[in-house]
């Protein structure tokens, strides 16, 4: 007969290997909540060549805005929804990846290993793996707490406490925005989503200087390489970029939205 310990061994062994191999690849960074904060975060890591992956648990509280009016660049204001749109569409030419979910928690991959990366448990998904955490999912924020990142409880609502470049008490997971405790608005949840992008950036391997597109021969003409994350670029390619551009926001603005805005979930909607 075989041995009892060594088939318990073999069965936790194989139930390891299953889960492993359920477990998609690695990602450099996973941002939980693509809201505004988690938007501009993602922009930064992905145009830094980290692999970003959004994990939207649903709809951006930002949904709720009848009128986004005091954003820079929109004189007139700017439907919310719109905005959320062409952030989402910025995100996706960055090359950040977008999965449907909710994520229920975050815990270590391996305790005796700080550098291991994470593990995030979905509902009705695979495993995730990944190197870097952001926290971008207000109001929720359960999935924190087998990491122990330090909440802090005010009212009904748990924040998360950070350094100023979004780090929290745990190496390699950040928090951005609204969890973080910064004020409800959308153009400094946006900020501090970059800020906390441009942390995971500089804390991981990536070779980066600034995210900067600039005139041919801004570093070269003056006998300079240019610096990792910055590229030059001639006036037929800033030309070509502009009409590109530009023929993104006519398309983008040529037809009214249809959808409204989305009403506190307290009110009666009969």
């Amino acid at each position: 007969m075989p041995d009892g310990t060594n088939v318990g061994r073999q069965c936790r062994e194989v139930n390891v290997l299953v889960s492993e191999t359920k477990r998609r690849p690695m990602r450099d960074v996973c941002i939980v909540g693509g809201g505004v904060s988690g938007l501009a975060a993602s922009i930064y890591t992905a145009r830094a060549g980290l692999d970003t992956l959004i994990v939207d648990g649903g709809e951006s509280i930002l949904a709720r805005n009848a009128s986004l009016e005091n954003y820079p660049g929109f004189p007139d204001g700017v439907d919310a929804r719109r905005h959320l749109e062409l952030a989402r569409e910025q995100a996706r030419n960055a090359g950040v990846a977008f999965e449907l979910g909710r994520v229920t928690s975050v815990e270590l991959r391996d305790e005796d290993d700080l550098e291991a990366g994470f593990v995030l448990e979905t509902e009705g998904g695979d495993p995730l793996s990944t190197r870097r955490v952001i926290a971008a999912s207000w109001s929720d924020s359960e999935y924190l707490v087998p990491l122990d990142v330090g909440r802090i409880q005010r009212g009904s609502k748990h924040f998360v406490s950070v350094d100023d470049g979004g780090r929290t008490a745990v190496d390699g997971v950040y928090a951005a925005g609204r969890i973080a405790g910064e004020p409800h608005q959308a153009i400094v949840a946006a900020g501090h989503g970059a800020k906390v992008g441009l942390a995971a950036i500089h804390d991981s391997d990536a070779n980066f200087y600034h995210d900067w597109v600039v005139p041919e021969g801004y570093f070269t003409g003056r006998g300079r390489d240019v610096p990792p994350g910055c590229e030059e670029i001639d006036d037929d390619e800033r030309r070509e970029r502009d009409e590109r551009a530009r023929e993104t926001i006519l398309e983008a603005f040529a037809e009214p939205l249809e959808e409204r805005p989305t009403m506190h979930p307290s009110v009666d909607r009969d």
